[in-house]
Parts: structure tokens; sequence; C-alpha cells
């Protein structure tokens, strides 16, 4: 398949997110060209945006929640994080509501987070800043708070995770690679940038290997790591991680070179990439089957070479 064929595949879609996206990752079309600003006004009212945002309440949470992180995959939070993966408007008052909502909601938790016996999850503040931050809250005094969980998480406690037996956790790493990547410039203080590098180096450096899966475990490695999956939720996979150093603009570096390698190989004979959507039955309806899988896999899998300047036919 050609670069072009893969791209009219994705524009194909019956989900308006896959080809909005494809527009405007892909092909670099600007927001204002016609068939963009239609693919973005159809997110709003045609595919999951829509059903997700109907159960939303007037105070910002989703109806039915035990809490903002149960059940899983239903509630606040992870509702949140789903809408930034399908590029829903950020200025829409449902995406406002809830980004407000979980500052409001877990303004205590970070503060209490920060204490040194106080061990907080990485992956979840990672999710929340890149919520909160796509809806705009950049300038929040609220934010701050989220922020230093992940500075604090990568420095005095080695990303260490409660639930992998206080090891050096992979996932909770690439989730905060990926949060912090969507900070603005102006906010990439000294401790910002030390996090980052401690991840990358983690992540991406000389001691663990991306495609090996060596990482601190008190378990074995999780099946999802070596496959192509979407969306995720606290997980990551090599996919997640390669999209958080495109985010980062480090595909350059010397350790990612063999998961882009892994992710040129991964491609189909037709072009394509395949993949899973693991959680399907237990999130909203209408992420897509899987044709639909194998189009959001791709686009991601395609943007990240494109980025890095390899084929992606």
């Amino acid at each position: 398949m050609s670069e072009n064929g893969l791209v009219d595949w994705l524009l194909e879609s019956k989900i308006p997110s896959i080809r909005y996206l494809t527009m405007r990752k892909m092909q670099d079309r600007s927001e204002d060209d016609a068939e963009v600003q239609q693919a973005r006004q159809q997110i709003m009212t045609t595919g999951p945006v829509p059903d997700i945002l109907a159960q939303q309440t007037d105070q910002g949470n989703w109806a039915g929640e035990n809490n903002y992180y149960q059940p899983k995959y239903r509630s606040t939070h992870w509702s949140m994080l789903l809408l930034v993966e399908f590029a829903a408007d950020p200025q829409d008052e449902h995406l406002q509501r809830g980004a407000d909502f979980m500052l409001a909601d877990t303004a205590e938790r970070a503060i209490q987070t920060h204490a040194p016996d106080h061990q907080d999850l990485a992956c979840f503040w990672a999710n929340v800043l890149r919520y909160v931050l796509y809806c705009g809250y950049a300038d929040d005094p609220r934010l701050a708070n989220v922020i230093k969980v992940l500075t604090l998480a990568a420095g005095p406690r080695g990303w260490g995770c409660v639930h992998n037996g206080q090891l050096a956790c992979a996932w909770g790493a690439i989730r905060a690679l990926w949060g912090l990547a969507a900070l603005p410039e102006h906010l990439r203080t000294p401790e910002v940038n030390a996090a980052i590098d401690s991840g990358m180096d983690f992540i991406f450096g000389d001691i663990y290997s991306l495609t090996a899966a060596n990482y601190p475990t008190d378990g074995s490695v999780h099946k999802h790591w070596s496959r192509l999956n979407f969306p995720l939720f606290y997980q990551a996979d090599i996919l997640l991680a390669l999209r958080a150093a495109a985010d980062l603009g480090q595909l350059d570096r010397p350790g990612v070179q063999a998961g882009l390698q892994w992710l040129v190989d991964r491609r189909g004979s037709n072009g394509r990439w395949s993949g899973a959507s693991p959680y399907r039955s237990t999130t909203w309806p209408g992420i897509g089957g899987r044709e639909e899988t194998r189009r959001w896999i791709s686009l991601h899998a395609a943007r990240i070479l494109q980025q890095a300047g390899m084929p992606i036919a």
C-alpha cells in the first residue's frame, strides 16, 4: 500500500476523530480547511464522543460512578482521557466542566501526595495532567500541585510504584512522559525538564530496552507490552512510549531507534498495522470494531514514523 493509499484508507473511517486527526497530523492540513472543520464538528455529533458526553452531570462528573476512578473505564477520569484521545473540542462546556471537576476533586489528594511517605500513582496524575492541559488549564494555579507529583515521582521516588513492588514502573514513567510532553514552554521548569530526562533515560536509555521489555517488575511482562493497543488507560505499551517520545520531539534519541524499527517490522504486507482494543467491553461503546481499531493503531504508528522521517509505506 502506498502512503496515499494508507491515508485514503484512514479517511474512509466512519469515526470522525480518525478522519480529523489524519488530515491534521498526516496531511498537515490547516484547522481552517473546510473538510477539517467538517470533521471537527462531526466529532461532537457522531461517533463515540457524544455518547460519552451524554452521561456527564451538571457538576462535571459522570453519572453512575462510584468515584472519579471507578468503575473502569467509564467514570470521570477515564472518560476525560478518552475525550482527549478522540480529539473532542477542548472548549466544549462538557470538557471544561470535566477538567474543572477533576482539578477540584483531586486538589487535596495532590497536596497529600507531596509528603515523603505518601507515594501515589504517576500514571494517574500524568493522565490528569494531559487532559486538563488539553482543556486549556495550563495557567490554573491548581495545576502546579499535579506537576509536582510527577517531578517527585521522577526524582526522589525513582518512578517507584506500590503496584510494582515499589520498583521503578515503566508504565508510570511512560504515562508521565506523555503528560509532561503537553506542557507549554513556560511551564518547562528545571524540575520538569529533569523529570523528562529521568523518564527518557529510564525508558530509552542504556540500562533497559524498550523492545526487550526488561524493566523492573515483581511479576511477568504484561501481554499488552509487545502488541499494539488502542485505547489504553493507565497501562502503557511500546506504541504509547513512542507516541510520548514523538510528542517530546525526541525520536532521534539512540534508544528510540530499536522501537521505531520494531514498529516498521510490525507493519503488515497490506501496509497497515493490526492490534487490539483490550478494554472495549469495559469502556464506552462507539470506539469501533476491529477495522477501526486497526485504523487507530495505523494512524498513530504512521504518524510516529512520518515524524521520524521514515517511510510509512
